[in-house]
């Protein structure tokens, strides 16, 4: 739809105006000016994208006023149920505020972040055919021929996990992860850190460190063959997703959504280069700004 199509541009926009370097940042006095206008275009487009969620949760809202609330509940029918025991500072309900807040993030964490993923880790392959039709001999052989691949078979593919690893820690969807900020003044090793400072944690730096990683430049999904390493905040060479507490809410999600969309491509075509293309003159260079949810180009 014209809305949708609307929305999506809206935070192609929102990702560009949070990873362009802002020089306000640097000098904290030239904030009210927005020299730059990346306040006033974050703005303009943060409005957009909650005009967005607002009318969905709306939608939703008015359906369940006039009884046509549905037999299956997702996750805004959890929040708009809730209810709290309002101990411990837990709030009764959730405001609609919130909610509108909470799919706004939803959407938005979901969009760039998959479709960029999905592109690196089909130019790895291409890049390495080897790796490919290993990829392709294991889904033959855990699906079958002919066959749709399906959310149960995920744990058993576990050359495709691997291939998704490696292609997270050479490229990290979020390469700077989203910033955060010192609650109070902190020393941390023999550095001093005051309230209020921006920290970036620069995850792309981590997964091509030669302290963690053997020959961390070359693309070898077997790497994983031989660690536990994971994605999921406990081993801290590889947190593409964050780690503790403001780690990826959406992580179990985006965990199922990426081994079906990859599986389903690589299963269902056959892929190659066109002619007179070489994994040699391919384009491995990054789009984006300053780093931030950076796509294939």
């Amino acid at each position: 739809s014209k809305e949708g199509d609307e929305f999506f541009k809206s935070i192609s926009r929102i990702v560009e105006w949070l990873g362009k370097p802002n020089v306000a940042d640097f000098f904290p006095f030239l904030q009210r000016l927005d020299p730059q206008r990346i306040k006033k275009n974050m703005t303009r487009d943060m409005e957009n994208s909650l005009g967005f969620a607002y009318r969905f949760v709306k939608q939703r809202i008015l359906d369940r006023q006039n009884k046509k609330k549905s037999t299956k509940v997702d996750f805004l029918d959890a929040m708009l149920d809730f209810q709290g025991n309002q101990k411990d500072g837990e709030p009764a309900d959730i405001s609609e505020k919130n909610i509108n807040i909470m799919i706004l993030e939803l959407f938005a964490a979901s969009t760039d972040t998959t479709t960029s993923t999905i592109e690196w880790v089909m130019t790895e392959l291409l890049r390495n055919p080897g790796v490919m039709r290993k990829v392709q001999e294991e889904l033959d052989q855990v699906v079958g021929q002919n066959k749709c691949i399906e959310e149960s078979k995920i744990g058993d593919l576990h050359y495709l996990q691997a291939v998704l690893k490696e292609t997270l820690r050479l490229h990290p969807p979020v390469p700077l992860l989203v910033p955060h900020r010192a609650m109070e003044d902190t020393k941390f090793m023999s550095y001093s850190i005051p309230k209020d400072t921006q920290i970036l944690v620069n995850v792309w730096a981590i997964g091509r460190d030669p302290v963690c990683w053997d020959d961390p430049w070359s693309f070898k999904p077997e790497r994983f063959f031989r660690s536990n390493t994971d994605y999921k905040g406990h081993h801290f060479q590889f947190i593409p997703f964050g780690a503790g507490r403001p780690m990826c809410v959406g992580l179990p999600l985006v965990h199922r959504m990426l081994h079906l969309a990859l599986g389903s491509l690589i299963h269902s075509f056959e892929w190659a280069l066109e002619d007179g293309i070489t994994p040699e003159v391919m384009d491995m260079t990054y789009e984006g700004e300053a780093g931030y949810n950076i796509e294939k180009g």
